[in-house]
């Protein structure tokens, strides 16, 4: 590998390592707002798991700048499927990124089961599907099935919209 091939490399995985130390601080910041009424007897609450996964994140950050710095790159993938002389294909993720953020601004007003459909249904189209109707179908049926399920099974109640009287 190039000297220059080799600064670069070193850069990007400094870089990750500031993004991971900057997430175990707002992860620690935010653990340190949170207000919980409970008893004096419990020795573990619900802050402990966030101040963990900050320490975590804070070491983890600490321990890949230590080994970058001695020069303990990481290999690429060479994996069989991916061939990464290949550039990234724009036409298909810039659409796929404005599929997520249509879906993003609908799912408060149109609720999940519309914009979960157009999500899956757009997302499919990104990726090369041709059958329209049958990839409309199983969209909604996806999108209905996760409504669902996150509300039969888990109790979790995404955001109805606009069918908040139908479903």
């Amino acid at each position: 590998m190039s000297e220059v091939a080799t600064t670069r490399k070193k850069r990007v995985e400094l870089l990750f390592a500031a993004f991971l130390l900057l997430v175990g601080i707002l992860v620690f910041v935010d653990a340190s707002q949170l207000h919980v009424t409970y008893s004096q007897a419990d020795v573990v609450g619900p802050k402990a798991l966030p101040y963990v996964v900050s320490v975590i994140l804070v070491l983890s950050a600490v321990a890949l700048a230590i080994t970058v710095w001695r020069g303990n790159l990481a290999q690429g993938e060479e994996g069989e499927d991916v061939d990464l002389s290949q550039p990234s294909d724009w036409k298909t993720l810039l659409p796929l990124i404005g599929v997520f953020v249509v879906n993003i601004l609908l799912i408060n007003w149109a609720g999940w089961v519309i914009s979960g459909t157009l999500l899956f249904f757009g997302s499919a189209l990104c990726l090369g599907a041709r059958r329209y109707v049958l990839t409309l179908v199983i969209s909604l049926v996806m999108a209905l099935g996760s409504f669902y399920g996150f509300y039969l099974g888990l109790g979790i109640k995404l955001p109805a919209g606009i069918l908040s009287g139908v479903l």
